[in-house]
């Protein structure tokens, strides 16, 4: 039998591998990476250089070519033949086209296409993680506003889909900044895990060159290095914990997007959405249909979905360098970035303008006699009864007054007192203008003044807490993105002095 090995005479790349992997590839690193391997290729020389890896004249002369390939090549109009395996490739070919084989190899010394493209992903994730973390603050000062705007405004809250207790629309919208909050402190732990810099692992055990992983990490913006070689080209939690990040912080915001569209509802409308988010009907004259909030809850669910796509992918992989968590599958990604911008730019634009319909909440509160767990509770505080007995009372007039579809305040009081001589034998001591004002929303909400209550003075502290919370946020994202900057600035002045010694 031959060999095989002697006797194939394929040359590298098979046209169907070409097409259904490389090109794809290559297609990936030129619309996503360009960049990328720009700073990596200077910072890395810029290591090279100032650790005398080599001299003066060679960095020097890289750095020239480095910026002729970029002056003569426009990535975008790039289209793969095969001739290299990858972008990585192309770019070395330029360089040693104009620095010629010997020099244009150098620039590889000490690093690996493992090392290079771990950093590659983390640079892609970290600049979209700075975008995607700013939309989410502004966000989160619109929520915070909207909040202390509609601090006052009654709303009907719900459970299980049925009318519960009336609050305000501020005391609900507080609930959303405080999870909202909440999830941009996950995003921004998983950025610390995408700030430290693989760069300098090489294949996996590091060089025998004296390189300066501090060094490059600092020309790259990144935090650190990541310390253990081998998790700089194996671990794969970076990825996961910025799309678990991202797939709990778009199921969340899918909830009250719900309940937004619910509360639109003809039949419930305690929400008003301008004429500006409101697209009508083909034939229908009468549709108001506020078609934004359905974008965001598909968007949301779609940002969902692709966020634990990237997760799926992650399963069960190898401890090791693998496909699975580069080129197409960070690609794939990125589609989780572009659609969570999406909603959260719509959704601040929604809860900016959306206002409360005060008809609407008194007809569905008065239908409703969602105020009567208070009565309930006054029985308790002001009667001297058991809860038990007074929530049997409060049941009581609630059916009366439904069985009618009257309103509680005006016909709940002739059924209260049936009602509360029955169970306790004796006359209350409540009348009529007692009874209307503690069944009321606003004597509701007035005396719920618990830690966490709707009451005015609860809830200003705590949006006052949540604006403190949000200037933290704020301020730490400006300290990252003002960390880069400077870094980006270094680099560029470091870069350029090896020209001037060429």
């Amino acid at each position: 039998m031959t060999d095989p090995r002697l006797s194939d005479t394929s040359v590298f790349p098979d046209p169907v591998y070409k097409q259904t992997v490389l090109a794809p590839l290559f297609d990936g690193a030129k619309d996503h990476h360009v960049e990328g391997f720009r700073a990596i290729d200077r910072a890395h020389l810029v290591m090279l250089a100032e650790t005398g890896i080599l001299d003066a004249a060679q960095a020097g002369a890289i750095a020239h070519a480095l910026d002729s390939i970029d002056a003569e090549i426009v990535p975008s109009e790039l289209i793969y033949t095969g001739e290299v395996e990858d972008f990585f490739f192309l770019i070395e070919k330029e360089l040693k086209k104009r620095v010629g084989p010997e020099l244009g190899g150098r620039l590889h010394t000490a690093r690996s296409r493992n090392d290079i493209d771990h950093t590659l992903f983390k640079l892609g994730l970290r600049g979209r993680l700075n975008v995607l973390i700013g939309k989410a603050l502004a966000l989160h000062k619109t929520l915070i506003e909207a909040a202390e705007r509609e601090k006052d405004t009654l709303i009907v809250a719900y459970t299980h889909g049925q009318p519960a207790q009336p609050t305000t629309f501020g005391h609900y919208l507080s609930a959303v900044v405080e999870f909202v909050g909440r999830d941009i402190e996950r995003l921004f732990d998983a950025y610390r895990i995408v700030d430290l810099s693989p760069m300098g692992a090489a294949a996996i055990t590091t060089t025998g060159f004296p390189t300066d992983r501090h060094r490059v990490a600092e020309l790259l913006g990144f935090a650190a290095p990541l310390q253990n070689s081998y998790s700089c080209i194996a671990g794969v939690d970076y990825i996961t914990s910025t799309y678990s990040a991202i797939e709990l912080m778009f199921l969340h915001l899918g909830r009250p997007i719900q309940d937004f569209q619910v509360w639109t509802s003809f039949e419930v409308g305690q929400i008003y959405v301008p004429n500006a988010l409101v697209q009508i009907s083909s034939i229908m004259p009468q549709k108001r249909n506020p078609v934004p909030i359905e974008h965001l809850r598909h968007l949301s669910s779609q940002t969902v979905g692709r966020a634990h796509a990237m997760l799926t992918v992650m399963h069960n992989t190898p401890f090791t360098d693998m496909n699975d968590s580069e080129g197409e599958t960070q690609s794939m990604g990125y589609g989780a970035f572009e659609s969570a911008c999406r909603v959260l730019d719509l959704l601040a634009a929604l809860v900016a303008q959306i206002r409360i319909d005060p008809a609407r909440v008194a007809h569905n509160i008065r239908r409703s006699c969602i105020t009567i767990t208070e009565l309930a509770d006054s029985l308790v505080r002001r009667e001297g009864l058991s809860f038990r007995e007074g929530h049997e009372i409060a049941a009581a007039v609630a059916r009366s007054v439904v069985a009618m579809d009257g309103d509680l305040a005006s016909d709940g009081y002739d059924p209260f007192l049936a009602a509360f001589e029955k169970a306790t034998g004796r006359k209350s001591t409540f009348d009529e203008a007692t009874f209307a004002e503690l069944v009321s929303p606003e004597y509701f909400v007035s005396v719920r003044t618990r830690f966490g209550g709707p009451a005015p003075e609860p809830l200003l502290a705590a949006i006052a807490g949540y604006k403190t919370h949000a200037a933290e946020l704020a301020d730490k994202h400006q300290n990252l993105l003002r960390r880069q900057s400077d870094a980006a600035l270094l680099l560029q002045e470091r870069f350029d002095a090896l020209k001037e010694k060429a």
